[in-house]
């Protein structure tokens, strides 16, 4: 794996992460949760943004650490 394709695997995963955050938090916010007497869904959507979450900062952290690497490699050659 080239570090161009980690920062691009990285990238990928903060967006497909902010993708369900946000699909997440409509789920949440809809009115129908108001008026099903299941609360289940409700749990779900709450439990998959929390995962969502998670994914957008270990694909942060990633980036950050590759790009780190990346520099400190730059200044070796330099």
């Amino acid at each position: 794996m080239t570090a161009i394709s980690a920062l691009s695997n990285s990238l990928s995963g903060i967006q497909k992460g902010l993708e369900g955050a946000k699909r997440n938090a409509a789920e949440i916010a809809s009115k129908d949760q108001f008026t099903q007497q299941d609360p289940s869904s409700l749990a779900k959507s709450m439990v998959e943004l929390k995962g969502n979450t998670l994914q957008v900062k270990a694909s942060a952290k990633a980036f950050e650490i590759i790009s780190d690497a990346i520099g400190s490699i730059i200044n070796i050659k330099v």
